[in-house]
């Protein structure tokens, strides 16, 4: 299962970007993200087939009302053999997967950063989702991350800081002498 959903960024001009965002359920992990200052449903449902390209569908798509999920897009999720699931109206608790992603995102990276345009707002959130998969504990998963990672014993050597999201956050690993 996946969940959907859009969220606005403001830039330095005062400019609405929105950004989508498809999650998977299982791992937590952000299958994919797009930037746009226009979004339509068109373009949402080319996001979907960007999404899924190679018949890695899921079986069920969760998400809300929102009229950006026009015709184009039902069409396109129909035509994947997707199954929609609908929240219902002003449930966001009903998808609380991605709303708990992107308030995560909110707190952790664009409350600490200016987007001045499409272009600086998806390299911050590309160096964020990194440090999301690879770095970020979830308590869900274990303290592990959506990409597992092999635990390194202490007799590795010390442990050294690699800034994360322009030094935002850090990760510490153990390297040798």
């Amino acid at each position: 299962m996946v969940s959907i959903d859009f969220f606005t960024v403001p830039t330095i001009r005062f400019q609405v970007l929105y950004v989508f965002l498809v999650l998977a359920h299982d791992r937590r992990r952000i299958l994919h993200f797009n930037v746009t200052a226009h979004p339509t449903a068109e373009w949402t449902a080319q996001q979907l087939r960007e999404a899924f390209p190679f018949d890695q569908l899921p079986r069920y798509l969760l998400r809300d009302r929102d009229a950006i999920f026009g015709n184009d897009f039902r069409e396109q999720v129909r035509d994947m053999g997707i199954s929609e699931v609908l929240s219902a109206p002003r449930s966001p608790w009903q998808r609380a997967y991605v709303e708990r992603v992107i308030g995560s995102i909110r707190r952790e990276c664009l409350d600490h950063v200016i987007a001045f345009h499409e272009g600086s707002l998806r390299r911050t959130l590309n160096s964020y989702f990194d440090y999301y998969h690879r770095s970020r504990t979830h308590l869900s998963l274990g303290k592990d991350s959506p990409e597992p990672r092999a635990i390194q014993p202490p007799e590795m050597g010390s442990v050294v800081v690699v800034p994360q999201v322009g030094g935002l956050h850090h990760r510490y690993e153990r390297r040798a002498a």
